[in-house]
């Protein structure tokens, strides 16, 4: 006679994990941290929360794609020094205008991205080796670039893309709303989304299929360019100064996204809404922590456990630690 399996092997805990597991957490997490903390949820600190997570949400998205093929982008913090950088040298040396030198900026990620999934997809070349060598060369470049010396971004103009608000919602969560609502449709409405699922969750199967493994891989990487791009306007519009050391670490900020929202690092599982909830709790834990006044070295070790615990609830639900 068999034994009686706890609740937590059951299938029905794994189900209500997949679906509501996230949800349960920030709940939880933001019924203690209001318990101690009041201010916490106050309608002014949850704007402050939605603006602060736009850069890493906005990273995390592209993030999501390269884990949901199975591979992985380091070198999306890079990406966004790269942009920081040009941004100074297009609008203040070169007194360029400010639409053509956001586009400029951003077709170099964008290329970068490219490269990233050409070298994963067409070469069969390990995604973390690849991407954590063109780390190395996107900060390289921002650095030469700007000789490591930081720029004064003085447009009002230019500022307002992060300081400005829309109908008393600030701008950067507009942004994320709308990538939110274009990576939703992208990822679960069309072919390329159902490609990306595909090759993450069989890459032979999806081969025998019909699926343009180069293509959707290289799209995925050149998506995630682009979007670390779009960040870095943001964050360099926030600090009101081009720098080429920005974007230190982002990348594990937008793994932890991922895998809380519900991404595994096994490929072809993933959702859209998992990725900004993810973000949402990343923020929360940092602003949290601000409240309580526990120090930042303890907030690097409280996203390193973050990620380790979400690794192992993704094997516990989707079975793949046997």
């Amino acid at each position: 006679m068999s034994e009686k399996k706890k609740f937590y092997q059951t299938d029905e805990f794994r189900m209500f994990m997949g679906k509501y597991g996230i949800g349960v957490i920030l709940i939880f997490m933001i019924f203690v941290i209001a318990v101690m903390k009041p201010r916490f949820i106050y309608p002014s600190n949850i704007l402050n929360v939605l603006t602060q997570i736009s850069v890493n949400c906005l990273i995390a998205y592209g993030m999501c794609l390269a884990i949901t093929t199975g591979g992985i982008d380091l070198s999306v913090g890079p990406q966004l020094a790269l942009v920081s950088v040009l941004l100074g040298q297009f609008i203040v040396v070169r007194n360029m205008n400010i639409g053509l030198s956001i586009i400029l900026a951003l077709a170099a990620t964008t290329l970068f991205g490219f490269i990233n999934g050409v070298l994963i997809a067409k070469f069969n070349m390990a995604a973390f080796v690849v991407t954590l060598a063109t780390q190395l060369v996107i900060r390289s470049i921002a650095q030469i670039i700007s000789d490591g010396k930081g720029m004064s971004m003085a447009s009002q103009a230019f500022k307002d893309i992060y300081s400005g608000t829309l109908i008393g919602v600030p701008l950067p969560i507009i942004y994320m709303v709308v990538i939110s609502v274009i990576m939703y449709i992208v990822m679960h409405w069309t072919k390329f989304g159902r490609y990306v699922f595909a090759v993450g969750g069989n890459v032979n199967a999806a081969i025998a299929s019909g699926v343009d493994v180069f293509w959707t891989k290289a799209l995925c990487y050149t998506i995630s360019g682009l979007l670390a791009g779009i960040a870095g306007v943001i964050f360099t519009s926030k600090t009101g100064s081009a720098q080429s050391n920005i974007g230190v670490a982002y990348e594990t900020d937008a793994v932890a996204a991922c895998v809380l929202g519900g991404t595994s690092f096994a490929g072809g599982i993933s959702t859209a809404p998992g990725v900004l909830l993810g973000a949402v709790i990343i923020g929360c834990i940092y602003n949290g922590m601000n409240f309580l006044n526990i120090g930042s070295y303890y907030q690097y070790m409280t996203k390193g456990i973050i990620i380790i615990f979400a690794v192992l609830l993704d094997m516990v639900i989707n079975k793949k630690n046997r």
